[in-house]
């Protein structure tokens, strides 16, 4: 959801207090720090530079707004995105001019990519400088256009508290996202009065979350008389907190749900309803259910390439196609659907389910349905060949969720342990699994670790990662010593770039170039050279008692680095451009 040519207009509430003068004028840099404070802001990650230090010396005084320093700005984003996604609340990150934005870019985009809530304040060169290629100036407006939600850049100190406030509104609100905010060093120095507006509104974006009553009908009555019906929930149904309407929904119609990468929790794994993930590594199951039903409705998902395959073959098949979406630019926009219902899914789902009070829905229609889906659970698609000289990374998955219960925040790179982690570990809550969706970026694992943790000290927060992944931000072991964040880090280390090596097994006839570690770091050693704990595991009976001695160290990061079967796939698999249900289920099924 893209915001064009928006107008601010302050909109004060009755008896809202004026704090005009109340404190004389404020700098830039004050002013920042009072609407952060306003916006109940009070963890920030970043990495200081000539540009913001004005804001860094504010801050220097500042007791209710904790500054964490990173050791790269990439993580610093990452980090406010984990902290936004394990909480909903919007992350916020602060990068200097030049250098700092562009390397702050991956996080944007990997947060833009997946509708996280964040505002990213970036410094920029003085206002007379910009446009004549000073020192560490770059065009930060221009650069993240494309993957911000919305961006500014405030030449007038007099606008910045209300242009502060517009970006957190923008990127809590609707379709949420990462909102970004360039401010010139003069700026940031300049005085004005304080003038910080109760709420702020913006005349061209006014998000829809009420739906169209006449498309609830529609939808509800379709679900009624439907014998085959799925639900596909996705990341928007996170967002929204619609847990409880989506699992009286299930309960009312008695239908299989699929929940995709980024709705892993979103309905509970243990349910016997829930068919797991679909998709690219999805179950079997859970893509013949979505193949084969006569209406599906899709709450927050956006029928991604990696949930449905070829859109042609999805298509080849009859069915009604219901998609709640509060972003209208996502309705239509891969496959052509029957119900549109532009709104908030939390909202959504209440009306579906006010309407389907009146609608007569016959339990005796789902039998047959529920015997055919039973028969597809048969073929047991997750099932590994066990081994006792090697350990399978899907044993540290399921050893992982046995001893933490299934209660823990699971933050992962992206790769094969990804996915396996994603297949495995059964999220029963929303929120508890964090990882990059839409972007795939590697090396968002520790940070987004680091951001949990700062916003739930006292929950087990995990990162499950691979020799490479880790690698790219492995820098912010050093955070983590210095602000104490306990978390655990589970690398699959297989020696490999394991999901480049596999679709070169699957593609390119096992013409492996380049996706193999000749020279690993000792990741022990490593981690203890950081102040860390490190453990080296390459037997299965090693597996869970360090996993339970690990997590003990309730205060202390530890590093485990699991040896796990190099030729280890994961399976099932949808081959790029192949139908939803034309799945590989092991190696054998390769060359067919």
């Amino acid at each position: 959801m893209k915001i064009a040519g928006a107008e601010i207009q302050q909109v004060a509430k009755a008896g809202a207090p004026d704090t005009s003068g109340r404190d004389g004028d404020a700098s830039g840099a004050q002013i920042v720090l009072s609407v952060l404070r306003g916006e109940g802001v009070e963890t920030v990650w970043g990495y200081p530079g000539g540009a913001v230090l004005p804001l860094y010396d504010a801050l220097h005084e500042s007791i209710d707004v904790t500054h964490l320093l990173v050791r790269h700005e990439q993580a610093a984003v990452h980090a406010a995105d984990g902290f936004a996604r394990a909480t909903g609340k919007v992350g916020v990150a602060l990068v200097t001019s030049g250098p700092g934005v562009t390397n702050a870019v991956t996080g944007i985009a990997t947060a833009y990519f997946d509708s996280i809530p964040m505002v990213v304040i970036s410094g920029n060169v003085p206002t007379h400088s910009i446009g004549t290629d000073a020192f560490q100036e770059c065009d930060a407006v221009g650069i993240t256009r494309s993957i911000v939600k919305h961006n500014f850049l405030v030449l007038d100190v007099s606008q910045l508290a209300k242009t502060l406030k517009s970006a957190f509104h923008i990127a809590r609100t609707g379709r949420p996202g990462p909102v970004l905010v360039d401010i010139p060093k003069d700026v940031l120095q300049a005085k004005t009065p304080l003038r910080i507006p109760e709420s702020v509104t913006l005349r061209s974006y006014r998000p829809r979350t009420e739906p169209h009553a006449g498309q609830v009908r529609r939808a509800a009555e379709a679900l009624a008389r439907s014998r085959r019906p799925c639900i596909l929930v996705g990341g928007g149904a996170v967002a929204s907190a619609a847990s409880g309407e989506i699992a009286e929904l299930v309960r009312r119609l008695d239908a299989p749900v699929t929940n995709t990468l980024m709705a892993l929790g979103a309905f509970p794994a243990s349910d016997r309803r829930c068919l797991g993930m679909p998709g690219l590594h999805g179950t079997y199951e859970a893509n013949m259910a979505m193949q084969h039903c006569d209406v599906l409705i899709a709450l927050g998902a956006r029928f991604d390439d990696r949930v449905i395959g070829n859109t042609g073959d999805f298509r080849s098949d009859s069915r009604t196609t219901i998609h709640v979406d509060i972003d209208p630019a996502t309705i239509d926009k891969r496959v052509q659907v029957d119900i549109p219902i532009v709104g908030d899914v939390k909202t959504a789902a209440r009306a579906i389910l006010r309407q389907l009070e009146a609608q007569r829905i016959h339990a005796g229609h789902r039998k047959d349905w529920w015997t055919q889906i039973e028969t597809w659970r048969e073929k047991r698609c997750l099932a590994y060949e066990p081994a006792e000289d090697v350990i399978k990374p899907q044993f540290v998955i399921q050893r992982l969720w046995e001893a933490t219960g299934g209660d823990a925040y699971i933050c992962s790179d992206v790769g094969q342990h990804q996915m396996w982690a994603a297949q495995l570990y059964g999220f029963d809550k929303p929120r508890r699994w964090i990882n990059s969706g839409g972007l795939g970026t590697m090396g968002v694992g520790l940070p987004y670790a680091m951001g949990v943790k700062r916003a739930l000290p006292d929950a087990d927060v995990v990162t499950v990662t691979g020799d490479g992944s880790i690698q790219m931000c492995i820098q912010e072991l050093s955070t983590c010593r210095q602000y104490d964040l306990g978390v655990k880090i589970v690398s699959l280390n297989n020696g490999y770039l394991g999901m480049v090596r596999q679709l070169q097994h699957v593609t390119y006839s096992d013409r492996y170039s380049h996706s193999y570690m000749d020279a690993l770091p000792d990741f022990v050693a490593l981690a203890r050279a950081y102040g860390h704990v490190g453990f080296r595991i390459d037997r299965p009976c090693d597996v869970e008692p360090v996993l339970r001695e690990a997590l003990a160290m309730k205060q202390r990061t530890v590093f485990m680095d699991f040896a796990i079967d190099p030729s280890e796939n994961v399976w099932p698999m949808v081959r790029a451009g192949a139908g939803l249900t034309d799945m590989l289920m092991n190696s054998r099924d390769v060359d067919r």
